[in-house]
């Protein structure tokens, strides 16, 4: 007799695909995968070599998260171009959890870094770093600002990039060098968020690659201007220039209860 034709009980069959059988007793029971015979002597379930194909498919399926009733339905009209148009849809929505799982992992590593920079950081010290360059989703404020309108702006680029949560995103506030040049320390501009994976769009803004002032401030925020003309009177020894926008982002809010304890990131572009 030809090895396709041979009967195996539902242990050979089950082993042969590494699964249980109680799966291939469930799949009967609900009638999505029948055996090819029942044995007339102890009533166990049969199956042959060449239902393998067929419940590999159904295996394949459940492991895309297709649902039982749409197994059924393409099962009960199978057709290369049913099957097809299935597994589209399906490829879809895998390249839609790993463009998720992608940006989950690049926020991850961010929150990381941070934790990094946190836990080797002088506070004191002012040092020069490379970048590269980031694109960022900025909305523009001013002095006059509320607080209430800034979150309202924040949660409309939120929504109108389909970023899930606040959490996705780096976000923060930028202040032009004009302003610290002329000793306006409180003339905040704008607001950032910077999105994993975002892509050049027109309309967004460019921290540009390069080097880079870096200092840390930690303590009331009316004492911050003060970090500046340290950090001002460092780059006038040092003989550098400044240019652009001043980025301050928190790095530790995610590990801290009092607002006494907040850690602002400042890092500003020089020239060359």
């Amino acid at each position: 007799m030809d090895k396709t034709e041979s009967l195996l009980t539902i242990g050979q069959f089950a082993a042969l695909h590494s699964i249980n059988k109680k799966t291939l007793m469930w799949y009967d029971e609900i009638g999505l995968f029948p055996p090819a015979a029942i044995h007339p002597g102890n009533g166990y379930r049969c199956y042959t070599y060449h239902q393998s194909p067929i419940l590999e498919t159904i295996l394949l399926l459940r492991e895309l998260d297709v649902s039982i009733q749409e197994i059924k339905s393409f099962m009960a009209d199978r057709s290369a171009i049913n099957l097809k148009r299935l597994l589209e849809e399906k490829i879809a929505d895998l390249d839609r959890t790993l463009l998720h799982l992608q940006a989950v992992r690049k926020t991850l590593c961010s929150h990381k870094q941070d934790m990094d920079t946190l836990l080797s950081m002088d506070l004191s010290e002012i040092r020069i770093i490379e970048k590269e360059e980031r694109c960022l989703v900025t909305v523009d404020i001013c002095s006059d600002t509320s607080f209430e309108k800034k979150v309202e702006l924040i949660t409309a680029e939120t929504s109108k990039y389909q970023l899930g949560r606040l959490h996705d995103a780096s976000y923060g506030s930028m202040i032009p060098i004009s302003s610290l040049m002329d000793g306006d320390f409180s003339n905040y501009t704008k607001l950032f968020l910077e999105i994993p994976f975002l892509k050049h769009k027109k309309g967004l803004h460019i921290q540009p690659k390069g080097t880079y002032l870096r200092a840390f401030y930690k303590g009331s925020w009316d004492s911050l201007p003060m970090r500046y003309q340290e950090i001002l009177r460092y780059a006038q020894k040092q003989g550098l220039t400044m240019s652009g926008f001043s980025y301050e982002k928190g790095i530790n809010e995610m590990v801290i209860d009092r607002i006494e304890d907040y850690i602002v990131q400042i890092e500003i572009p020089i020239l060359g």
